[in-house]
């Protein structure tokens, strides 16, 4: 009984070490915009897998296998390329998703990245949200700033925000 108390007391120690001793956790980012637009009008922007140009981001979009399942497209964007595969898509239900198997951190300083992009009719305005979930670049402690969870956070909610201001413009008539 005495060793199971000294044992327990010497593993009770140990968790502040254990819990500092962790890396990354799942980050998530969510954000959507209301469009003035019907629902089949803001699909047919957004809902090509092989065609990013709605997001005023890429600049240019290259891919191979259309909107079926296992598509990839490289992503040309100002600081490098991003290269992503389509893991869902469902025209009917207006959504699909997509990974980034491995980014480069001077691109986007994530790894581990796979996110949704859903429009959802309402009246004749939709909602496009775009979720993701994905993990700092840098998987070990001690992270330099520009690969830590908040510039990871920031990178990705600057792009989707950034990408649904420029859909929202476009659709709505801001050219």
């Amino acid at each position: 009984m005495l060793k199971r108390l000294a044992l327990a007391v010497a593993l009770a120690g140990l968790m502040p070490a254990l819990a500092l001793a962790h890396g990354p956790s799942r980050q998530k980012v969510t954000e959507s915009v209301e469009i003035n637009a019907p629902a089949d009008k803001v699909w047919a922007a957004v809902g090509n897998f092989q065609d990013m140009g709605w997001t005023g981001i890429a600049t240019k979009t290259e891919g191979k296998g259309d909107n079926t399942v296992g598509a990839t497209r490289t992503l040309t964007v100002p600081n490098g390329t991003l290269d992503e595969k389509l893991l869902k898509y469902n025209a009917e239900g207006k959504t699909y998703s997509y990974e980034l198997p491995k980014a480069d951190p001077k691109v986007l300083p994530v790894s581990n990245y796979s996110s949704t992009i859903t429009v959802t009719p309402d009246g004749d305005k939709s909602k496009v949200e775009w979720k993701g979930a994905f993990y700092r670049s840098y998987v070990n402690n001690d992270p330099p700033p520009e690969e830590n969870d908040e510039a990871a956070l920031k990178a990705v909610t600057g792009l989707y925000q950034a990408a649904l201001g420029n859909l929202k413009k476009k659709l709505e008539g801001g050219s």
